[in-house]
């Protein structure tokens, strides 16, 4: 089976592809609502998925730049995350003055399950394409040993 990021990606330059897209971030979005635990806002799940996927360290500051809002956004996303105990803050012990944004073994869990939701909400948008008519007449040939 194919790495749901390589569907995306070729399905994009598509003339379907943004619709595809569309539909894989539906039902990515209706899986998570349909789960137990975590109901994050478009903006929490921004900031998590930048803590979880992009080398740090992460600082509320760094964040707030990166996604271009403003720091209390970025306050008030990683209070509701660490209510979920999907990430933590921690004072920098190089500068007490900043705070970093760790991970939690809950926030690592709940990424994998975002990634199965993911892989299925793509299975789903993007079903296995049928064989070409001629491809199947020809495997049909070969395996009856008429070449």
């Amino acid at each position: 089976m194919s790495n749901p990021v390589t569907l995306i990606a070729d399905r994009a330059a598509s003339p379907q592809g943004t619709e595809q897209l569309l539909d894989i971030l539906r039902g990515t979005m209706v899986g998570l609502v349909r789960r137990d635990g975590a109901d994050l806002s478009a903006r929490q799940l921004s900031v998590f998925l930048t803590c979880y996927l992009q080398d740090g360290p992460h600082t509320v500051r760094g964040l707030a730049a990166t996604l271009k809002v403003n720091k209390p956004s970025i306050t008030r996303a990683l209070d509701r995350l660490g209510e979920f105990d999907l990430a933590r803050r921690k004072v920098d012990p190089l500068d007490r003055r900043s705070v970093l944004v760790q991970r939690t073994l809950k926030g690592t869990a709940f990424l994998r399950d975002l990634g199965t939701i993911l892989g299925e909400a793509t299975r789903q948008a993007m079903p296995v394409q049928e064989e070409p008519a001629t491809f199947t007449r020809a495997r049909s040939r070969v395996m009856q040993g008429r070449g």
